[in-house]
């Protein structure tokens, strides 16, 4: 073979070989695809350690940023956040919101019992024997005014009527003491779904 074909063949080798290459791995190392080899984290989001007691050059030697002498250059020093020199946390002070049925307890929301009461001592006041004791007859009667809160019938003063008496709910003793008159205690679904 000449040297004249012999540099034809390579130079048609080269040229081949430059077409292959175009659709090989280096071309889908393109900056703009995404995959294991392009991932990184964000900029600024890992920083490095910061190494303590290397040498006065690195800036944290000798007493390794603690400064000199002190509580906080002692071991066991509390470096937390929420540290207040030793007076009682804000935490610890606050009040404990603690019971299912405590006025100032968690949560706040839905689960909260909301009802108006109204006594027996109330009832028999203001209604006769045989009445039927209904929260249209409360109102009217000026008892459970508030609109959408739930009537809860309690047991304080004293009962010697018969009463029929509809409410939302009713203490153990207020329904013992109804239905010991001679009365009858009916219970209503609250109007907004919750429990009395």
């Amino acid at each position: 073979m000449s040297p004249a074909s012999k540099a034809g063949a390579q130079a048609e080798r080269s040229s081949t070989g430059s077409r292959k290459g175009s659709s090989g791995p280096k071309a889908a190392a393109d900056p703009a695809r995404v995959g294991l080899h392009s991932l990184a984290p964000a900029p600024g989001s890992r920083r490095p350690r910061k190494r303590l007691g290397r040498g006065e050059g690195s800036g944290t030697g000798k007493t390794s940023g603690r400064g000199q002498k002190g509580a906080g250059a002692r071991s066991g020093a509390k470096h937390r956040a929420n540290f207040e020199g030793g007076q009682m946390p804000i935490h610890m002070r606050m009040r404990k919101l603690r019971g299912p049925h405590m006025k100032k307890s968690m949560p706040f929301g839905p689960f909260r019992t909301r009802t108006q009461a109204v006594n027996i001592g109330d009832l028999e006041d203001r209604f006769e024997a045989g009445a039927e004791v209904t929260l249209e007859q409360l109102r009217a009667h000026g008892l459970g005014t508030r609109k959408g809160v739930p009537v809860k019938v309690l047991a304080k003063g004293e009962l010697n009527k018969s009463l029929t008496v509809h409410a939302h709910a009713f203490s153990a003793s207020a329904k013992a003491r109804i239905e010991g008159a001679g009365g009858r205690c009916e219970v209503l679904e609250p109007a907004s779904g919750r429990p009395a």
